[in-house]
């Protein structure tokens, strides 16, 4: 755990510049706007510790796949996320010195990130080789008023000199992948031109032919006021600048707004792309920097009013819940409905793809509660259309009769992730989004998205289910070979119990649902049927497998085994690991982790949190004591689980503890992987800590459940939450919990216990 940013409500601050925690900050610092985003990369030159990183929503490459032996089913390629072009670069150079952090001297360095206004901020001090030194002051931000633009200003100050200089503005597609399989550059140049104060170059992506279109425009003004320059226009492959020469004259300030618009060929005509660009820049010029914040700041404002969580009396937890909120919010917007959230967002390379079972298992919830019914069912949507692609990935490995297998990782549907472990046998991804429909219909009570589009989903899930399982005349039940569950420090094991239950809850999930739709809609019911080739003895099969299925289980201890065999493994605890040997993934052998006892993330608990209205509360607590002290978290995804379960036990402390990790998890580096990128998937884990762990939210037979108790670190905590076209405020305090409805017709909930009906602006108490 690293401690590199201090504790804010609303900041994250970097004070010092430390080259060696550089990729780290230039993660945590990315900004966004569900369109597009960047790591935090200079402005400036910098030739030390970087990973550049500028994204645009939905445009990847299908990069070879490249692995050491071929097996049947293998995917082609791995979708890339891809490193597009950059537009931010303002290469300084004074009396032939280029600015550059990594060889001049730094003072007086602060990075700032306002997370309630998106704004990334940076200044230092820098001093060159011949002793002339300079201030410089940076402001940037990615327009969440208007998801194409992207605006800096940037201000150079001489503090002891005054000199001819050169500034460099540019547009770089030249770019390329740490991650790229084979070396390759992925972008092809389409037009490029450089003009007096505009620069525009249009890439197109190898095999996915998307056009992605780069400009940028730029005013300089010292003292407010239009300065001299001289403007050398430039180009090379991929790339297009204006060289600016001008003179820095001592004390008194230079400033340079530079804006970039970014066009996709996923919402332009290629043939139109470059016209348009040039008319959105021409219209940012006109409004300038400072108003182009203030609609930005106003977007932001309206955003935390929505979903922010306050925390009273714990700083460090307070910056922890709105760093993660703020993270999902402008890397997911959910005003397209082709978008979805991938596990680093706009914040790194690695992982590729956009989406995986974290959408489902982890963010929808979040979404539900803090945004309008629309962006959750977008995610369910998503799936939908993506089932002919499922169903192909299915047939892929030896499926048939319509038998869906969602995809590990994707972007368009068809899996892409090329890990045997992963690819084949981590199949518990379907039961999250069967689980995600029945979750968003428990929560919104849209019982028509059943009709609509949920049970074509979970027939195919379900006939992939049927057709996964085998029958073991040893145990005279139905059992699931081959598989890797939500632990992925165990590989290939037979008898997975999460992904056995998930799998039976899911057949018996569907067989509901044929029943609902049946006589809710028989003509739709009938055509389905028909369209798909539905056979009305499959349910029969599916009740059977339902009910005659394995799951492995230590009766002597009350638990629940992950799989097969698991007590045959040495039973330890983490806290008997040596500290030098974690993170276990970055310190052992595979080997050596795959036949420890050790647990990268939760996995029967997932189950039990999944489903925990199945078992009685001492089940829980059992499985929970069990398998937490072997548990080392080492997936992003496992804290937030462990913290809901542990307040539901009232483990209050190990519930803060978790919290703290999984709402700092980036902030701190716990893993020693925030470098690569942030976690943004699993930061809606950190607002499910909060609502479904310490606020104990529950929806029940269509009722809203609170049973809050609060960590004795905070003073109060408060939330918004949307449920069902209604606005609640909860705010929880030493004295106790407070409902107000804010918005919306009344409602029914239950309060630790106690049932009430609120009307609108109405206020209940209850005392803790």
């Amino acid at each position: 755990m690293k401690d590199c940013f201090k504790h804010h409500p609303w900041h994250i601050i970097e004070e010092g510049f430390n080259p060696h925690h550089n990729k780290i900050a230039e993660s945590v610092f990315s900004i966004g706007n569900g369109r597009m985003g960047q790591r935090a990369n200079f402005e400036e030159t910098y030739s030390g510790e970087t990973l550049q990183g500028s994204y645009v929503a939905g445009v990847y490459y299908p990069d070879k796949t490249r692995v050491g032996w071929w097996k049947n089913g293998y995917p082609e390629y791995f979708a890339k996320v891809l490193n597009a072009p950059s537009w931010i670069g303002i290469r300084v150079t004074v009396a032939g010195q280029e600015l550059d952090l990594a060889k001049c001297k730094v003072d007086q360095f602060k990075r700032v990130l306002d997370m309630q206004t998106g704004l990334l901020s940076r200044s230092f001090t820098a001093t060159f080789p011949d002793g002339k030194q300079v201030q410089i002051e940076s402001k940037r931000f990615c327009s969440m008023a208007k998801g194409e633009l992207g605006a800096i200003r940037y201000s150079i100050t001489p503090v002891n000199f005054s000199s001819p200089a050169s500034i460099l503005l540019d547009v770089d597609a030249d770019v390329r992948n740490m991650d790229s399989n084979y070396d390759e550059k992925f972008w092809d140049e389409v037009h490029k031109h450089s003009v007096e104060g505009e620069c525009i170059v249009t890439a197109q992506t190898k095999k996915t032919f998307f056009h992605v279109c780069t400009g940028i425009r730029y005013s300089i003004q010292e003292e407010g006021k239009e300065t001299d320059i001289k403007v050398t226009t430039g180009l090379r492959e991929k790339y297009a600048s204006n060289s600016v020469e001008l003179n820095l004259n001592q004390g008194k300030q230079l400033v340079i707004y530079k804006y970039a618009a970014v066009l996709s060929s996923e919402n332009h005509p290629k043939e139109k792309i470059v016209d348009h660009c040039k008319s959105l820049l021409e219209d940012t010029m006109t409004t300038g920097f400072d108003q182009l914040y203030a609609d930005h700041s106003k977007v932001w404002e309206h955003k935390w009013n929505e979903c922010d969580i306050t925390i009273d009396g714990d700083v460090a937890a307070q910056q922890g819940i709105r760093f993660n909120i703020f993270q999902l919010t402008q890397t997911y917007t959910g005003e397209d409905e082709r978008l979805n959230i991938g596990p680093k967002g706009f914040t790194g390379e690695k992982y590729g793809g956009s989406t995986y079972w974290d959408t489902e298992a982890y963010c929808l919830p979040f979404y539900l509660g803090t945004s309008e019914q629309k962006v959750a069912r977008n995610l369910l949507v998503y799936r939908y259309k993506h089932l002919a692609r499922a169903i192909e990935n299915a047939e892929k490995l030896g499926f048939k009769e319509g038998a869906a297998l969602y995809p590990m990782v994707t972007i368009n549907g068809e899996e892409c992730h090329n890990e045997w472990e992963i690819t084949f046998e981590e199949i518990h991804r379907n039961g999250a989004i069967a689980y995600a429909i029945f979750d968003y219909i428990r929560y919104t009570g849209d019982e028509e998205y059943l009709v609509d589009f949920g049970l074509e989903v979970l027939i195919g899930i379900s006939r992939f289910w049927a057709q996964r399982i085998n029958w073991s005349d040893d145990k005279k039940k139905f059992v699931m070979l081959g598989v890797t569950g939500p632990n992925e420090y165990e590989n290939n094991v037979n008898n997975n119990w999460y992904t056995n239950y998930i799998a039976t809850w899911t057949l018996n999930y569907t067989r509901q649902a044929i029943n609902y739709v049946k006589s809710k809609n028989p003509e739709k019911y009938k055509s389905l049927s028909g369209r798909i080739t539905f056979k009305e003895q499959e349910p029969l099969e599916w009740k059977k497998i339902a009910e005659n299925m394995y799951f492995p289980e230590d009766k002597s201890r009350g638990v629940y085994l992950q799989q097969d065999g698991f007590l045959d493994k040495q039973l330890l605890t983490v806290k008997e690991l040596r500290k030098e040997d974690r993170p276990l993934n970055q310190k052992w052998s595979w080997d050596r982790i795959l036949r420890s006892c050790f647990i990268k993330q939760a996995d029967v608990l997932q189950g039990l949190y999944f489903f925990e209205d199945h078992f009685d509360i001492d089940t829980i607590r059992r499985n929970f004591d069990f398998y937490e002290p072997m548990t080392v978290h080492e997936s992003s995804l496992s804290p937030c689980v462990h913290s809901i379960l542990a307040a539901r036990l009232g483990y209050e402390e190990k519930a803060y503890e978790m919290y703290l990790r999984t709402a700092r998890l980036d902030l701190d580096d716990y893993n020693n992987d925030t470098e690569d990128g942030c976690h943004i998937t699993s930061m809606a884990g950190t607002w499910l800590s909060v609502i479904k762990g310490f606020a104990g939210l529950r929806v029940k037979d269509g009722e809203l459940h609170l049973s809050p108790f609060i960590p004795k670190q905070w003073q109060s905590y408060s939330f918004r939450i949307e449920f069902r076209q209604r606005v609640l405020k909860i705010k929880v305090s030493r004295k106790g919990v407070e409902a107000i409805l804010m918005e919306g017709e009344s409602l029914s909930i239950n309060l630790r216990g106690k049932s009430y009906t609120l009307t609108t602006n109405q206020v209940i108490e209850e005392s803790l």
